[in-house]
């Protein structure tokens, strides 16, 4: 869900800084006048310092970009999460719920030979060179 916009539009918000740090006025008179709270107007000017270099601290680019990249991980984690549920789900066996669902049949042991392997309990189909999809086809049971 996108943030709401800020309350005041960014022009308000330099043109504020720009008079506080030219004034001979106190912040909190300013503020005032301007009709906005004196913590906002100092969160604005402590900001507008870091993005300037000339305090310490993380500039909004880099809390921007510090933002996009926890969101990242975050659904990194997520998919990894599920993709080990669905390992763990599986007890060990690639393709365990096809069987159920799919109607699926063990294929004779004839065709081990024939460029299909027989490994545990489910079939690595490994075309050999030569060996055509259609051929594969008319041996494997139906």
């Amino acid at each position: 869900m996108p943030k709401a916009p800020p309350p005041y539009p960014a022009e308000f918000r330099e043109q504020a800084v720009r008079l506080a740090l030219s004034s001979d006025k106190r912040t909190a008179e300013i503020a005032a006048d301007l009709g906005i709270s004196y913590e906002t107007l100092r969160k604005w000017i402590k900001r507008h310092e870091v993005d300037g270099g000339n305090a310490p601290g993380v500039t909004s680019s880099e809390r921007d970009e510090l933002r996009r990249l926890r969101r990242e991980n975050r659904i990194l984690k997520e998919e990894r999460d599920i993709l080990r549920k669905a390992a763990a789900d599986s007890g060990g066996r690639r393709n365990s719920g096809f069987r159920e669902h799919s109607g699926w049949r063990p294929v004779p042991e004839r065709l081990a030979g024939s460029g299909v392997e027989l490994a545990r309990d489910f079939v690595e189909v490994a075309l050999r060179e030569g060996v055509q999809v259609g051929a594969l086809r008319q041996v494997l049971p139906q």
